[in-house]
């Protein structure tokens, strides 16, 4: 297929002075790129050399930069870069991630067959030198299609995706208004969230992506508070928690929103943890426990905490 063709996969990157990790993401695309995958980047005002970086790949893959002054908002970027696309796929790509070695042959040979509206896999944790600290796997352990009702019940806990790891029909995205860019935090799972009430979902066990830990992330580097993380969690999981919850059993109902709100408590709590904010283990641990049996399985198998946990306690060490 031509460079002047529609491509079958466009991957959007929103940058901001990331060029200690923007070739190593360019660099994972191109180890497995075709003529009809591109990448569209829309910087953020960058000072450093990421411009510069980019610009490097343009002989190696598809390429198009959209520059502007800076916003300070990764969602408003990925926005930009997402109606900027002309691709039949879609997926996005942080400057400090990368794609895994036989992510295209994966994607192209489940994408063949499926026509939901969203495909995900599993990632590694990396480090900021690039290092594997642990899976990030979805909790599907069978994998294949799994029904919209079953996958946004277990979403709704808790967002299991990796930015890079999901990979969405575009125009079924743009049709949506893309990413809401009042969601600083959680602007990705509310964007799964909306595709994945559109139809099936295939889930894939493979770990095909990377998703590095550090503190320059996008998605982390605004100065919040422990109470903005919540009120972000919080708009999020009510936006969607009440329309799923009309096809389902009460019962099932009020157990997804235990767990999903004692979901919110730990993670805005780790969020403030980061930044320094002592954490009220024992407050946690009385919340867990108000939780009963059935709470725990849930959350437990729902929100990979131990995953996410364990390789930011490994980054420590």
């Amino acid at each position: 297929m031509s460079r002047d063709s529609r491509p079958w996969l466009s991957v959007v990157m929103p940058t901001y002075n990331g060029a200690a990790y923007v070739g190593a993401a360019l660099e994972s695309v191109c180890r497995e790129t075709a003529d009809d995958i591109e990448v569209v980047v829309a910087d953020d005002g960058s000072t450093d050399a990421t411009l510069d970086v980019v610009q490097s790949y343009g002989a190696r893959v598809a390429l198009r930069v959209v520059s502007r002054e800076r916003v300070g908002n990764w969602v408003v970027g990925t926005n930009t870069a997402l109606r900027a696309a002309n691709g039949r796929f879609a997926c996005f790509l942080h400057q400090d991630d990368v794609w895994l070695p036989g992510r295209v042959a994966a994607l192209r040979r489940e994408l063949a067959t499926f026509e939901g509206p969203l495909l995900v896999h599993a990632s590694t944790f990396l480090d900021p030198g690039g290092a594997p600290l642990g899976a990030w796997r979805t909790p599907f352990r069978a994998g294949g299609t799994v029904a919209s009702s079953a996958f946004v019940e277990r979403l709704l806990v808790q967002n299991f995706l990796a930015i890079p790891a999901p990979v969405f029909d575009r125009a079924s995205a743009l049709d949506l208004g893309g990413l809401d860019e009042s969601l600083w935090y959680t602007a990705d799972w509310d964007f799964w969230l909306r595709l994945a009430r559109l139809g099936p979902v295939r889930v894939l066990r493979e770990r095909l992506t990377g998703f590095r830990v550090h503190p320059g992330s996008q998605t982390m580097a605004k100065d919040r508070t422990r109470r903005a993380f919540e009120e972000q969690l919080s708009a999020a999981l009510e936006r969607h928690l009440e329309a799923w919850a009309r096809d389902v059993p009460p019962r099932r109902a009020r157990s997804v929103r235990r767990a999903a709100e004692f979901s919110i408590q730990v993670n805005s709590a780790l969020a403030a943890a980061y930044r320094g904010e002592r954490l009220d283990v024992a407050g946690l641990a009385r919340s867990f426990v108000a939780l009963g049996p059935a709470g725990w399985t849930r959350y437990l198998r729902d929100s990979r905490i131990f995953e996410r946990v364990g390789a930011r306690l490994q980054l420590r060490r």
